[in-house]
């Protein structure tokens, strides 16, 4: 039977989460809000209206919004002909898909931003489909990513697995019934992962292309049905 893996992008294929809470950090202060750079990395992975209510509150000037999403844009945007993949990212893609998976992306970012990652981890070849903001009515931790992604890969939730590195994903997936994957490469604790629902945890895409046969994660990856 078909089978699919579903993968978050920043954070967990590409070592990205760092740069958008800088960018991030520096588009709040320059629309007069001062704001950690802690509070903001337990944010990315939101889109950016909901990161952008996360951090401020219900009871901010909503009409900064656009301007603020727009520096951040910018400033990222700076970035985009260098972001860097973590190490192996793209192997373990591969090694996926030449194993039968159908590999399916599931991000929060989407045109030109979705388009510079993708050349960043660099495995075109291996992915199926893509799942990104632009396609989705909410960004996680909605369903609605992942349930797009199971959509484009033709599968169920429980012939799926999703691999990401927030608490906003591993929401997203539980809410979707699929099982969930954690890597630690995003900068998320542990325990707050596993608290969100992941049923394995690895330290980033090497490591889980390492152990891919073994382990938890080769019991959540055995087809059913067998």
């Amino acid at each position: 039977m078909d089978r699919a893996a579903v993968f978050d992008v920043d954070g967990t294929l590409a070592d990205t989460n760092h740069l958008h809470v800088v960018c991030w950090w520096e588009a709040f202060r320059q629309a007069g809000h001062h704001v950690t750079m802690d509070h903001i990395h337990r944010s990315v992975g939101l889109a950016g209206q909901d990161l952008v209510e996360h951090v401020l509150g219900d009871d901010r000037d909503t009409a900064q919004d656009e301007a603020i999403k727009a520096a951040h844009k910018a400033l990222y945007g700076t970035y985009s002909d260098r972001l860097p993949a973590f190490d192996q990212a793209g192997d373990l893609l591969r090694a996926l898909a030449g194993d039968g998976w159908t590999v399916v992306l599931a991000s929060s970012a989407g045109g030109s931003e979705l388009a510079a990652l993708r050349r960043a981890v660099d495995a075109d070849d291996a992915i199926s489909a893509i799942a990104g903001a632009d396609d989705v009515a909410e960004g996680k931790p909605a369903p609605d990513p992942v349930e797009h992604a199971l959509e484009l890969a033709g599968v169920p939730a429980d012939r799926a697995v999703f691999v990401g590195d927030t608490v906003w994903d591993m929401q997203a997936a539980s809410r979707a019934g699929v099982r969930c994957v954690a890597l630690l490469c995003g900068g998320i604790p542990r325990t707050a992962l596993e608290a969100a629902g992941a049923a394995a945890v690895f330290d980033d895409p090497a490591d889980l292309l390492a152990r891919i046969g073994t382990g938890p994660f080769a019991d959540l990856l055995e087809p059913s049905g067998r």
